[in-house]
């Protein structure tokens, strides 16, 4: 049982008695699966109303950490919040990530030489530009023009569950890129910055080699984990 912490601050009370609830639960004052007391009775031991409450349950709801049964009352279903995805990958090592990163894109590379389009081919050749002209600029921007590089390869494999994937993947990429190049001086290591491995990625596509696109993301991707671990390192 947790000792009493004193009554709440007037402000944001909301979120001051979700958070005290959510202590409660996990010092196990309800343990999982039980019945937590009516609105009434909460209101009372938070000093504050009754919408309080009911707001403050709502958002431990949303987090999975209760769950309302009509006309039971309201139960405890998890002892610790649920993260969400975007979330969870803030929180992920980072070379866990691009280990996901790098499955999701060689099969998106794969079914991008099967299925691209003309306009998925200028989009791509576009992005391959922009990649090129950002390079000797700021490190944020020329991460950026690679992050869209990749995006119209995973695009052109219309697969929207592939897209909506790697759209979540990518602010945790984006600051991992950016990091990294704090780091080591991955552009100047690569005197073409890369460029190689990227026009051959396009070409592979381009040219319908769903092998060869497979081959070329797994390598530039696996050069990147390199970079990765060396920063580990150090």
């Amino acid at each position: 049982m947790s000792t009493d912490p004193g009554p709440l601050r007037p402000s944001p009370l909301v979120e001051q008695a979700a958070e005290r609830l959510r202590a409660q639960i996990a010092d196990g004052v309800w343990p999982l699966g039980t019945r937590l007391p009516g609105e009434t009775t909460l209101a009372k031991e938070l000093g504050v109303g009754r919408s309080t409450v009911r707001e403050a349950l709502r958002a431990l709801a949303g987090s999975g950490m209760v769950r309302p049964k009509q006309g039971a009352g309201v139960f405890v279903t998890a002892l610790r919040p649920t993260e969400d995805w975007p979330t969870r990958l803030r929180r992920a090592a980072v070379a866990d990530v691009y280990e996901v990163r790098t499955l999701l894109e060689i099969q998106a590379a794969r079914l991008a030489a099967e299925r691209r389009t003309d306009e998925d081919v200028t989009a791509m050749r576009a992005a391959l530009d922009a990649r090129r002209a950002a390079a000797g600029g700021p490190g944020d921007a020329f991460v950026d023009a690679d992050i869209a590089l990749h995006a119209a390869v995973v695009a052109a494999a219309h697969n929207p569950v592939l897209t909506d994937l790697f759209a979540e993947f990518s602010p945790a990429l984006r600051q991992a890129l950016i990091d990294l190049l704090a780091l080591v001086d991955v552009r100047g290591a690569e005197q073409d910055h890369g460029d190689a491995a990227h026009a051959a990625l396009v070409e592979a596509v381009e040219a319908g080699d769903a092998e060869g696109a497979g081959r070329a993301a797994r390598d530039e991707l696996s050069a990147i984990q390199g970079k990765l671990r060396e920063a580990d390192d150090r």
